[in-house]
């Protein structure tokens, strides 16, 4: 996977593209199936989500809790604002380490040969551009995380270290 986190000039949105060789039904279900979402979206050293809440239909509530590498808790959570399986999932997000307003995530799936180009847009950075800058950063080892789980089956205790790419 290679592929970089492009910041919009008014440093409100983070955008990214990546190409996953798995179809779309398969990078939704990742993105929204607790038993699946817990065996990939984390990293040995770093953070781990240990549970998914997901009631996935617009207004439906969603809730991920984990560990950081300090071994201290962790949550994010939202409420999904539409869902259109499986090509559009957009929904709100505030992590219990977040300071600033709460944001929104939309993931686009699109079919691309027989896998899936996957477009992330977070938005409502509001001019914070750490902020943007660091989700930017995430998203990439997120994508990362997701695509050697689905290609390669590799949780998060089978996987090595993800390493983004240079850019």
């Amino acid at each position: 996977m290679t592929t970089a986190a492009l910041t919009t000039p008014d440093q409100d949105t983070v955008q990214v593209d990546v190409f996953i060789a798995a179809p779309p039904e398969r990078v939704f279900n990742a993105l929204v199936d607790p038993r699946q979402f817990v065996q990939w979206w984390g990293e040995k050293g770093m953070y781990r989500v240990t549970k998914l809440h997901a009631d996935v239909r617009p207004g439906g509530k969603w809730r991920s809790d984990g560990v950081g590498a300090d071994g201290k808790p962790f949550h994010v959570e939202g409420e999904y604002v539409a869902v259109d399986a499986p090509h559009l999932l957009v929904h709100t997000w505030q992590g219990s380490y977040q300071t600033g307003p709460k944001t929104l995530v939309r993931f686009e799936l699109g079919k691309e040969g027989s896998g899936t180009r996957v477009r992330v847009h977070h938005s409502g950075f509001a001019g914070n551009v750490k902020d943007a800058q660091d989700h930017g950063h995430g998203w990439i080892r997120v994508l990362g995380w997701m695509e050697a789980y689905l290609v390669n089956n590799q949780t998060i205790d089978q996987r090595p270290a993800f390493v983004p790419p240079v850019s």
